[in-house]
C-alpha cells in the first residue's frame, strides 16, 4: 500500500479528489475505484465514504476540479469568433492534460459541474448581440463543446494504446511495414483519393491538426448562420 501524507486525520474531500485525479491521469479512468484512491492515500477504503458518497459523485467532483484548474478569462470578448475559439481551445488544453476527462462527458445527460458549466456560459455570452436566438446560441455553444470533446476522446485511447504497445502514434506508424501500406493502396481504382494522397506530400493528421481545422470550420458555420440572420433582419 502506498502511504499518502497526512493519513485519515487530515482526510477531506479536496484531498480525496486530488488523489483520484492523479490515479486517473496516470492509470486511466478504468483503474479508478474508491479502493484504489484509498490505497493512493494510504487510508482505509471506508474512510473515503465519510466525505464522498461513491464513485459517481467522485467523478463529478473530479470533472469540476479539472475544469476549474484553468479559469476562463473574464471581461468582454473582442468579437464572437475570438470568444468561442478561446473557450474551445481552453477545453482542448484541459482534455489534453487529463485524457480520461472526455469519456466522462455527456451532452444528453450532463453532469452538474459548475466549473464545466461556466464554459458554456462564456460561449453563449460571446454570441450575445449577433442576432441569434437564445436557442441558437445554446446549440452553437454545445455543438462546439461536443466537437472538441468528441475529438479529445482519442487522447485516452492513444494513451492506452501507447501503454499497451510501448509505442507512440508516430513510432507505431513508422513500424508499419512497407508491404502493409502497399497492400492497402493496391487498388487505386477503388481508392483513387487515397492513392493520390499517398503519392503527394506528407499530410498532418494529428489530433492537433484535426482540432485546428475542425474548429475553424465549425466557426465558419456559426458565422454563416449569423450572417443569414443579419440578412433576414435587414430584409424584414
Amino acid at each position: 500500500m502506498r502511504r499518502g501524507k497526512g493519513g485519515e486525520r487530515d482526510l477531506g474531500r479536496e484531498r480525496i479528489v486530488a488523489a483520484a485525479v492523479r490515479v486517473a491521469d496516470t492509470e486511466g479512468l478504468t483503474a479508478l475505484s474508491m479502493r484504489r484512491v484509498a490505497t493512493e492515500l494510504g487510508v482505509a477504503t471506508m474512510s473515503l465514504y465519510r466525505h464522498v458518497p461513491g464513485k459517481d459523485e467522485l467523478v463529478r467532483l473530479m470533472m469540476d476540479k479539472v475544469f476549474g484548474e484553468q479559469p476562463i478569462p473574464g471581461g468582454p470578448v473582442s468579437d464572437w469568433r475570438t470568444g468561442l475559439a478561446e473557450v474551445s481551445r481552453l477545453q482542448w488544453r484541459i482534455y489534453r492534460a487529463h485524457p480520461w476527462l472526455a469519456s466522462t462527458m455527456s451532452f444528453t445527460r450532463p453532469v452538474l459541474a459548475p466549473d464545466a458549466a461556466l464554459h458554456t456560459e462564456r460561449a453563449m455570452a460571446a454570441l450575445v448581440g449577433t442576432g441569434l436566438s437564445g436557442e441558437e446560441m445554446a446549440q452553437a455553444s454545445v455543438s462546439l463543446a461536443a466537437f472538441t470533446c468528441g475529438l479529445a476522446v482519442h487522447f485516452e485511447r492513444e494513451a492506452q494504446a501507447e501503454q499497451d504497445s510501448g509505442l507512440s502514434a508516430d513510432e507505431w506508424m513508422d513500424r508499419l511495414a512497407d508491404e502493409d501500406r502497399d497492400r492497402l493502396m493496391a487498388d487505386p481504382e477503388r481508392f483513387p483519393m487515397f492513392d493520390a494522397l499517398a503519392r503527394g506530400p506528407e499530410i498532418d493528421m494529428s489530433l492537433e491538426a484535426l482540432f485546428a481545422f475542425g474548429l475553424e470550420r465549425m466557426l465558419d458555420g456559426v458565422g454563416a448562420l449569423i450572417e443569414a440572420r443579419g440578412r433576414a433582419g435587414r430584409d424584414g
